[in-house]
């Protein structure tokens, strides 16, 4: 399964996912699901996956292809579409293409085809924008009263998005609770897991502002781990009866 969370802030964007794939209990894999496109300074956009492999490596492959036709127009490439919106339209008729295309035969083989995606960038002059991708090509958009969405297991993860994140939290705090976000997952869903990847992009630099990836073991998010199981603990035991 997956985890993705996107959070749309006054600051800039957050990203993160999860890379572990897991086609049943004896087949557990790792395979990148976030994918980033950018000219430095004209525009960035960053997609993340999650639902069956196949359909969403296949959406990756035709859209860099696109990009990489030399006679591609705006209606067919990322890179040269003329905003956000067109961007989301042409990664959403992609997935449904992809997704019809295998639909059939998936179903001949008892799999299912569904997937879905988030789209995040800003391009320059436009504002930053925030898409929920859906396998049927339709989208959902990030507002300033639910700046945040989810793809995969999103469960775990929500309640404290909807307790903490607002369009004023800072990148760094964004940061901060995304990545509580993911524990908070990995800890409930054994199909969740490391290694991390996450992406901020700093409002209308429309370039990557930091990109990490977060191993098994990595101190900093073991702190982080330990000191959030501590505070909820601490937080219950001095609740009244």
């Amino acid at each position: 399964m997956t985890y993705c969370v996107g959070l749309l802030l006054d600051a800039g964007i957050v990203l993160l996912s999860d890379t572990r794939t897991n086609a049943g209990m004896d087949d557990i894999s790792t395979f990148r699901k976030m994918f980033v496109f950018e000219d430095p300074g004209e525009r960035v956009i960053a997609l993340m996956t999650s639902g069956n492999l196949s359909v969403t490596q296949t959406v990756i492959a035709k859209l860099a292809h696109e990009i990489d036709r030399p006679d591609a127009g705006p209606e067919a490439s990322i890179l040269r579409a003329e905003t956000m919106l067109d961007v989301a339209e042409i990664v959403g008729r992609t997935l449904f293409d992809v997704s019809q295309a295998l639909r059939t035969r998936m179903r001949q083989m008892e799999q299912s085809a569904s997937a879905s995606m988030i789209l995040g960038g800003q391009r320059r002059g436009g504002r930053m924008r925030l898409f929920h991708i859906y396998r049927e090509g339709n989208f959902i958009e990030a507002t300033e009263d639910t700046p945040f969405l989810q793809i995969g297991e999103f469960k775990y993860g929500k309640p404290i998005l909807d307790r903490v994140v607002r369009p004023t939290t800072s990148l760094a705090e964004g940061r901060k609770v995304a990545l509580l976000s993911m524990d908070s997952t990995m800890r409930s869903n054994l199909s969740v897991g490391m290694p991390l990847d996450l992406v901020t992009i700093g409002r209308d630099a429309c370039r990557i502002a930091t990109r990490e990836r977060i191993v098994p073991g990595d101190p900093k998010f073991v702190a982080m781990s330990e000191a959030w199981s501590r505070a909820l603990r601490d937080g219950f035991a001095a609740m009244p009866d």
